[in-house]
């Protein structure tokens, strides 16, 4: 049974205020929707300003939370300065922040254009330091501890062929978080990662896993857990890192995928094997260790 609820108790991020970038579809949106109820004030940030107001409608009716829809590229430095100067009026101060930005899409990496390459880049890796810089900035000169959260990719650290873009850009992404965790501890300052599996979202999935290949593969298929993520379950987890209760974490990396990632051993794939199977298998081993002659 999955236990698809809410893990922290409320109040958990009373009187926290937290940006959340590419917060207004997804798992952007559903981790915001939790840190609502937890007790957060909770800004929401991406391009397109009707999908946040919309989204931000939403939350506001489903959790009863003070909800800030501002629109921006992270990709322009002055148009984060613009979200964190609004959201000191409006809220007094910034307590965390969520790096969720991301653009991806499969393709062999010979049929990509300069362009498209640095689409990806721009917004995955230069959207998270402009972002992660201008905000360490403000905390510093205003002494104020605070806590960043980048969502990034189990092959941030294994790499993966077809999505190098994103490879590249999560992986800068990563050592960002663990050099700065050293870097900025002296003030108080925290940076954490989440590396998730597949948690399906209507526009990622359909351009990770577009019909014809999902019909050439199954993603469960490499999941040990064989199932896919829940929601919630990412949330949670956020919640916990952005949250005091993991004051003595940083610098870290969590994976949350169902064993996606372990499924790269060498012989993981040998589960497709049928039971009775292995009796011949196992008759064939032991004629193979059998000394010449005996």
């Amino acid at each position: 049974m999955i236990n698809a609820t809410g893990m922290l108790r409320d109040g958990a991020l009373e009187n926290k205020t937290i940006i959340v970038t590419g917060g207004g579809t997804g798992l952007g949106k559903s981790m915001a929707k939790y840190f609502l109820q937890l007790g957060a004030r909770v800004v929401i940030c991406s391009r397109k300003l009707p999908v946040l107001e919309a989204a931000a409608a939403e939350l506001t009716e489903a959790t009863g939370g003070q909800v800030l829809p501002l629109a921006c590229d992270v990709r322009h430095p002055q148009e984060i300065e613009a979200v964190i100067a609004q959201t000191v009026e409006r809220f007094g101060r910034i307590d965390g922040l969520l790096n969720n930005s991301a653009g991806n899409f499969i393709s062999p990496t010979e049929r990509l254009s300069y362009k498209a390459f640095d689409i990806i880049v721009d917004i995955v890796l230069r959207g998270t330091y402009y972002f992660t810089l201008a905000v360490g900035k403000y905390w510093i000169e205003n002494k104020i501890p605070g806590t960043v959260l980048n969502i990034s990719t189990t092959y941030a650290t294994t790499g993966s062929g077809y999505v190098v873009p994103s490879a590249v850009a999560k992986g800068g992404a990563l050592i960002l978080v663990k050099s700065l965790a050293a870097e900025w501890a002296r003030y108080g300052i925290r940076l954490n990662a989440i590396a998730p599996g597949p948690f399906p979202t209507k526009g990622a999935w359909d351009r990770l896993f577009p019909e014809p290949l999902v019909k050439l593969m199954n993603p469960l298929s490499r999941i040990p857990l064989k199932r896919t993520g829940e929601h919630q379950e990412l949330a949670n987890l956020a919640a916990y890192l952005l949250s005091d209760y993991s004051s003595y974490m940083t610098g870290e990396c969590i994976t949350i995928d169902g064993g996606e990632v372990l499924s790269a051993g060498e012989f993981n794939h040998l589960d497709q094997v049928p039971s009775e199977q292995w009796d011949e298998i196992e008759r064939a081993v032991r004629q193979a260790n059998r000394p010449a002659g005996g």
